[in-house]
């Protein structure tokens, strides 16, 4: 991850450069632990990103339940099954979003400034800070699939099918917030970052998240197919609602590990 971060008004560049790669799991190993520790010690951090999506589930369910006996729609018993794999990017998504705003008040009460005079590997810095990400993002996926199958849904791959959510729930989590802390960087402002989450949320509502874009027609159909999260959904669904499937299993993880290099980049 290279980046600008305003310190102290002055810009610092993050180098590629410096020790080698033990000393640079050892920073990320520290970092991503108090990462960790920082969301157990923080339920607000964590519990609005379990609640809420659960919530719009639970409404999007109700409300949208009879729509799976429309022709063309994926043969489900419960609209539950269907919104499974988006209720949980959903989920990820919101708790990715606390890595940048935990990076930019680091930058505002100058405990980041501490850090870069200290004798710190800079990118496992901050690539130790999505190892919250990460637990939390794991965490969100199991949860969320076993409180969809409390109330009804179905999972067709079984266990191999929850490790693959898992981990492109883990995958797309750290692409959001690699992302999320790449903005906070440039700005040093928690209200950039804040300002930012619209965005990524626009951008699942408009794939298949939520309603097969076919059934949908128009704009709606075009913009979704090009979306890659439409991709990645659209894999996952497949396991949940078909089976077992390598292909889409790989489909799934590979736009997700895409996603998560892309937004390294940044």
């Amino acid at each position: 991850m290279t980046a600008i971060a305003r310190s102290s008004g002055s810009p610092v560049r993050l180098s590629q450069s410096g020790p080698g790669p033990a000393v640079w799991a050892s920073h990320a190993a520290v970092m991503a632990k108090r990462a960790i520790h920082g969301i157990i010690r923080q339920p607000q951090l964590w519990a609005p990103s379990l609640i809420f999506p659960l919530f719009f589930a639970a409404v999007s369910a109700a409300a949208l339940q009879r729509t799976t006996s429309l022709p063309g729609f994926p043969e489900v018993d419960s609209f539950l099954t269907f919104i499974l794999p988006a209720t949980v990017l959903q989920g990820v998504m919101f708790s990715a979003t606390s890595a940048g705003n935990e990076t930019a008040i680091d930058i505002e009460n100058g405990f980041l400034d501490r850090l870069l005079a200290a004798p710190v590997a800079r990118i496992p810095m901050f690539v130790g800070r999505l190892g919250g990400v990460m637990v939390l993002s794991f965490a969100q996926a199991i949860v969320f699939t076993l409180v969809f199958l409390a109330f009804g849904a179905s999972f067709a791959a079984g266990v191999p099918g929850l490790a693959v959510l898992a981990v492109v729930g883990v995958l797309f989590g750290s692409a959001i917030g690699a992302l999320s802390i790449a903005i906070a960087l440039r700005t040093g402002s928690v209200e950039a970052v804040n300002g930012s989450f619209p965005i990524f949320f626009a951008a699942v509502f408009l794939s298949s998240a939520f309603f097969p874009p076919e059934l949908s027609g128009g704009w709606f159909e075009i913009v979704a197919n090009l979306n890659p999260i439409t991709w990645m959904i659209d894999a996952v669904r497949d396991l949940v609602i078909t089976g077992w499937d390598v292909g889409a299993a790989m489909t799934a993880m590979g736009v997700a590990a895409a996603m998560l290099v892309v937004c390294m980049a940044d």
